[in-house]
């Protein structure tokens, strides 16, 4: 008989997140993650810039950071300053720029030179989920801020701010998706920006901004950053490609003063992010983006309209949602007598995957009965479907007319 195989479990520390689970396969009507168009995605052209680039500058792949250091590939980290002039109103140098292994490295980087167990951080009340479960597993508090249909609320995170205050609580930062939030796909108008500006100023709090959607307004407008707004350079600014060209890339970035931008650049200890990749999307990007992203805009929002029209079909006015000004996502208040995370589990037996809203919120009970829900990847024909199979579980099991 072969023998026993080893019990690790003793090993293990305190504290680590619960086991994965096996890959089996990705379920016929996938509405998670954040996975985008594959029909939008611009193959061929990827295709010529690899090999222009590998043909030019290939054999610089023998050496760390492509001879460009260990902030990232510079042609990349060039057309980032250029391009977040153009859109997001930042003005910065190459040198303030830090090239990640995607946007999640960015928020690691950010946490783990910012917090310590036991602190205290300002977040959207309905936000993104790998920033709560990444501060719920550092021992931080996340003090929610409840959003409207122009996003945060100024005047909660006033109050929020004033009663941390008044315990002794100086949180560590103000995390915020201002453009194109996640999950709620929601726009802060220009006059909240400054008005959060202005309260992280008074309270001495920096503000943390994740602009990873702000590519894909539909009218191809948005506010400026606030990184861009701010004078006191108190604002981290990170952004991505996973949402614009593709997600299997992993490439991200961060936007910081050298102050603090050299402290995450001291334990980013992997050596440099995919070099292959960098140089792919610096070819790419330098002459085709702001030709693909409108490209990308277009088939997005009519993934997003037959959503739309497939949920008023399926399920009439049980099924209450705004129509968001850009994303790849449609945020979805269901009867509050459904429990989402039920419906999740019972959805997964008839091939459809749910983000279930609990886990996109800080404040559970707000968010029982709700739904995150990307359009992104599936086909029109296959959103069609899926809406009608979620609908018949939501019928049998939790009696929606």
């Amino acid at each position: 008989m072969p023998p026993a195989p080893f019990d690790f479990t003793s090993l293990l520390p305190p504290n680590l997140p619960p086991a994965a689970a096996r890959w089996t396969g990705r379920p016929k009507y996938d509405f998670t993650g954040g996975n985008n168009d594959p029909d939008a995605l611009p193959l061929d052209g990827l295709i010529a810039a690899a090999d222009a680039v590998l043909r030019r500058e290939g054999r610089t792949l023998s050496t760390y950071g492509l001879n460009s250091g260990p902030q990232g590939y510079r042609a990349l980290r060039d057309f980032l300053v250029n391009k977040l002039k153009r859109d997001a109103g930042i003005a910065c140098s190459t040198d303030d720029i830090l090239i990640t292994s995607g946007s999640l490295q960015a928020l690691d980087l950010v946490n783990h030179t910012l917090l310590a167990r036991g602190d205290t951080v300002i977040i959207e009340e309905d936000c993104y989920q790998g920033s709560i479960n990444r501060l719920l597993r550092l021992g931080v508090t996340p003090v929610g801020i409840p959003l409207d249909r122009d996003g945060l609320r100024i005047d909660a995170l006033e109050a929020a701010l004033a009663d941390l205050k008044r315990k002794g609580i100086r949180p560590k930062y103000i995390y915020t998706i201002p453009t194109v939030q996640n999950p709620t796909a929601t726009v802060l108008p220009l006059e909240r920006r400054a008005a959060l500006l202005k309260l992280a100023s008074e309270y001495g709090v920096p503000v943390f901004e994740d602009d990873c959607y702000a590519d894909l307004t539909w009218s191809g407008q948005r506010p400026p950053a606030l990184y861009g707004m701010s004078d006191h350079g108190n604002v981290i600014y990170i952004g991505s490609f996973s949402k614009t060209i593709a997600p299997a890339l992993r490439v991200g970035y961060i936007v910081a003063p050298w102050s603090i931008l050299s402290r995450m650049l001291a334990i980013k200890t992997d050596a440099g992010s995919g070099a292959l990749e960098q140089m792919v999307l610096a070819e790419y990007c330098a002459a085709h983006f702001a030709k693909h992203v409108p490209v990308l805009r277009r088939s997005l929002r009519a993934k997003l309209v037959t959503l739309m029209e497939a949920l008023k079909a399926h399920f009439g006015a049980a099924a209450a949602f705004d129509d968001p000004q850009g994303g790849i996502f449609l945020w979805v208040k269901l009867p509050d007598g459904v429990d989402a995370l039920q419906l999740c589990k019972l959805a997964q037996a008839v091939g459809v995957a749910i983000n279930p809203g609990p886990e996109w919120s800080v404040n559970k009970a707000h968010a029982r009965s709700r739904l995150r829900l990307c359009f992104a990847n599936l086909s029109h024909e296959e959103i069609n479907q899926g809406v009608a199979a979620l609908a018949e579980v939501c019928r049998r099991e939790f009696g929606v007319p």
